[in-house]
């Protein structure tokens, strides 16, 4: 029996009610030590809104097909900052300069494509899915980081702090626990939500006995019990506070582009430094529902759209450069990521909609530098409900966080993750004691999967190679609906081919997807009358 599976099975009464742990003793804490050694921290930026990938990392060789669907939001291609290393194919919003010299510096990875089946438009809906890991058609209560902390820690609140965990496991800074960091309705975090006065949990409810006898007497004693650990907890936050530093000077101030997502990441950097070892901060930045005015019309290159990248790229490089300077680089990663992304056509208001594949920023010393996936395709005959194609499901992003930062073992990663999702070459598992096998490996001038006939009226024939390994093959529509799964298991390494009837669907443009691994392919494929 698993240890974590052991402790549920012990009840025990705390205040009347029946619990399944032990009350604080040096065996609980023993048994609700963190199953996995490490001290990596992980930052989690939460753009809300739904940032517009496309105007974010920019792919200079669809230019020609961008200024026909966008012209009144796309770049002078003379001001996108140009990625090393993708021989001009791929660029920055130019107001990420921070980011080009982090990207410079081997200490950003950027995702390309990152979805998932059957996209959903609605900002909370959406910000649910991305926050729980779940299908598009599946509701969960508990949160990918919840259930990992969970899984660290079990039991939890009950037992806690002790001496093993005497600090918060996660902390949300400005703003409130959300469904990401709960696990089956509890929250595995605390919230400082006031950034400007970050350290204050005063306040209390213990004034009053509980008194069993009405009728929320036990759910009374279970507040305070919370409550109780939100005191213990602010304590040592507090202490941190006052013995944590900053040493960056980089922070935007005052009025400046990020101020606010910078005065977190600063309270983050200072609790760091104070020695708390809390595994997860999560901090979010909004702003990003650019459905109008999302570019000056005189200078696309600025705007509220490039305002707001740049204040995340500010703020996450002074932050990076005060953990750096604190000496904690080698200790700290971050991830970026949205709810959605938008649309490839631009809209009549000067912006983009409600759209479904989105690149994601992994940064950090310890990250694999480089671009994993490659620039979509953009058709040039997309609609107004043309999706960019999913290449990379959100979710093997997670995973490979769980597997290479937290050093997950895989059986219980796809416990955790619920389902088994490829892992990517995102971040270095070498401080892992289990090694990872992936490699990076974009298969620059393979051609994986195609199609013949392509075009094609009824049926075709998808041919594709296996490096080995579990292997997908799906086909979505141009909106970025999966339709078909024709593949999804473990493979031996070889050639395949396999058949794909679209005779029930209308005509159009398709896309068919195959994942090997951390290898990725998508190509067009269309059906004709």
């Amino acid at each position: 029996m698993k240890r974590r599976n052991f402790l549920k099975t012990i009840p025990i009464a705390v205040g009347g009610m029946t619990v399944n742990a032990y009350g604080a003793s040096p065996m609980l804490n023993a048994l609700t030590a963190g199953l996995i050694e490490t001290d990596h921290v992980l930052v989690i930026v939460q753009l809300s809104g739904g940032n517009d990938g496309l105007n974010t990392v920019i792919p200079l060789d669809q230019y020609s097909a961008l200024s026909k669907l966008r012209s009144n939001l796309l770049i002078d291609e003379s001001k996108v900052l140009k990625l090393s290393g993708t021989d001009g194919k791929t660029g920055l919003n130019p107001g990420m300069t921070r980011f080009a010299e982090m990207w410079d510096d081997g200490k950003l990875s950027i995702i390309q494509g990152v979805g998932y089946p059957n996209f959903n438009f609605s900002h909370f809906r959406a910000t649910d899915i991305m926050m729980t890991g779940s299908d598009a058609d599946e509701f969960l209560n508990s949160g990918w980081t919840g259930r990992y902390l969970n899984y660290e820690y079990p039991n939890f609140p009950v037992g806690y702090p002790n001496a093993t965990m005497p600090h918060p496991l996660a902390i949300r800074v400005g703003g409130s626990v959300g469904l990401g960091l709960q696990n089956m309705g509890v929250n595995m975090a605390i919230s400082l939500n006031n950034t400007n006065d970050p350290l204050d949990l005063t306040g209390s409810i213990f004034k009053d006995p509980a008194n069993d006898t009405i009728s929320a007497g036990k759910e009374l004693l279970y507040i305070r019990e919370v409550q109780r650990q939100t005191d213990v907890f602010g304590d040592v936050v507090q202490a941190a506070g006052n013995v944590g530093k900053n040493l960056s000077s980089l922070y935007p101030t005052g009025t400046a582009p990020g101020a606010a997502l910078a005065n977190a990441l600063k309270i983050v950097a200072k609790l760091i430094d104070g020695g708390l070892k809390s595994r997860i901060y999560w901090v979010s930045t909004g702003g990003f529902d650019t459905h109008s005015d999302q570019v000056n019309a005189n200078d696309t290159s600025t705007g509220t759209h490039a305002t707001l990248l740049q204040g995340v790229s500010d703020a996450i490089y002074a932050f990076m450069d005060d953990i750096k300077l604190l000496g904690k680089e080698d200790r700290v990663a971050g991830m970026t990521f949205s709810e959605f992304g938008r649309r490839i056509l631009a809209n009549g208001s000067g912006g983009t909609d409600h759209g479904a594949a989105q690149p994601m920023f992994v940064f950090g010393k310890k990250i694999v530098p480089g671009m994993v996936g490659e620039n979509p395709t953009i058709d040039p005959n997309s609609t107004v409900n043309t999706n960019l194609p999913m290449q990379y499901d959100f979710r093997s992003v997670y995973a490979s966080v769980l597997k290479d930062w937290f050093c997950v073992p895989e059986p219980d990663l796809d416990t955790i993750m619920l389902q088994n999702f490829q892992t990517l070459p995102i971040l270095d598992p070498s401080d892992c004691k289990t090694t990872s096998t992936h490699q990076l490996n974009n298969n620059a001038g393979e051609n994986l999967i195609s199609a013949y006939p392509n075009p094609f009226v009824e049926t075709t024939r998808i041919k594709f190679e296996s490096k080995g390994g579990h292997t997908m093959v799906q086909v979505f529509t141009g909106e970025g609906i999966l339709i078909q799964t024709l593949v999804d298991g473990s493979m031996n390494a070889g050639l395949y081919e396999i058949g794909c009837d679209l005779g029930n669907m209308p005509a159009g443009m398709y896309y068919i997807r195959l994942q090997n691994n951390a290898i990725q392919q998508v190509k067009m494929i269309s059906k004709v009358r």
